[in-house]
């Protein structure tokens, strides 16, 4: 049967912020007028938190071949605004890549980031797969964090549902890796939201089912992003690596699924002509001053 393309829901007009001004992002993203601030290697099946300030890019990089990573995002200053995986997915496309933006969530709705790289831009896999995964954040908790339950979406955190389904402890999945990482930065399990699958491929088969496939991703292959507003940032290494020896009922700590881990580099650049931001401004939060309708009581003497 014959299947048609529909309109999507969220357009983007001329001059909103889902028109995004691809010309100034393409300089972005290809200047080579950048001077690195940071860089570190984050070790299999672990988590680091970072700053990237507005203005900044940040790097994501298979160096050492295809792997997986969770990543969070929250305003530096203000950790109740964090990154929104389902209105992303809304408002771009539910596998992100060049020229889409990261959005965080409400009262705030304003763009975090927007995406300047991407080696795999185009990726689709034989059944129509995609890479850059926010359509794996409806089930907050659970993600790669438990591969006995992929798919029995049961909104129960990662360790409490390892131990509850196989009886084993195993505190390396990406929620346990994002929590331990932004301890320093003074947020707690809690923070822990909703996240962007880098370099991950997935997709719903005939049946509607979400399903996973191995990353594409080679060695220098990258994801990289345009910080507009100062970001924390918390990005693990799946403990599944790559993808290609996961499986229901597999022991996260298998030797099949530790050998297709690999590290990850990440980079923060600053960008030394500072003409190429001219015109730029790190946006604001949504304008939005009511108090949803509700009329606010005034105490009367």
């Amino acid at each position: 049967m014959a299947t048609r393309n529909l309109i999507p829901a969220y357009q983007a007009p001329k001059g909103s912020p889902l028109d995004v001004d691809k010309e100034f992002y393409t300089t972005i993203g290809l200047s080579e007028a950048r001077e690195l601030v940071n860089s570190f290697e984050i070790p299999i099946r672990s988590g680091k938190a970072f700053i990237v300030p507005s203005g900044h890019i940040c790097r994501i990089s298979t160096k050492y071949g295809p792997q997986v990573a969770d990543l969070n995002i929250w305003a530096k200053d203000n950790p109740r605004e964090r990154f929104w995986a389902s209105r992303t997915r809304q408002l771009h496309r539910s596998h992100v890549t060049t020229f889409d933006r990261l959005w965080s969530c409400l009262p705030y709705l304003r763009p975090m980031c927007t995406i300047v790289g991407d080696t795999l831009a185009g990726y689709t896999d034989q059944v129509g797969g995609r890479v850059h995964d926010v359509s794996d954040g409806l089930t907050r908790g659970t993600r790669k964090e438990s591969y006995q339950i992929r798919y029995l979406r049961i909104p129960l955190k990662s360790l409490q549902v390892n131990q509850m389904l196989s009886g084993k402890t195993f505190d390396f999945h990406c929620h346990s890796n994002l929590t331990r990482a932004i301890l320093p930065f003074g947020l707690a399990e809690s923070d822990v939201h909703d996240v962007l699958n880098v370099f991950q491929v997935t997709g719903l088969n005939k049946d509607g089912q979400y399903y996973m496939e191995p990353c594409p991703a080679k060695p220098g292959d990258y994801f990289e992003f345009f910080a507009e507003i100062d970001l924390l940032c918390a990005l693990s290494t799946c403990p599944g690596g790559d993808l290609s020896a996961w499986g229901w009922g597999k022991d996260p700590g298998a030797d099949d699924m530790l050998s297709c881990c690999r590290p990850l580099v990440v980079e923060v650049f600053r960008l030394t002509d500072q003409e190429l931001l001219d015109g730029w401004e790190s946006p604001k939060p949504a304008a939005y001053a009511g108090v949803h309708g509700m009329q606010m009581p005034t105490f009367k003497a």
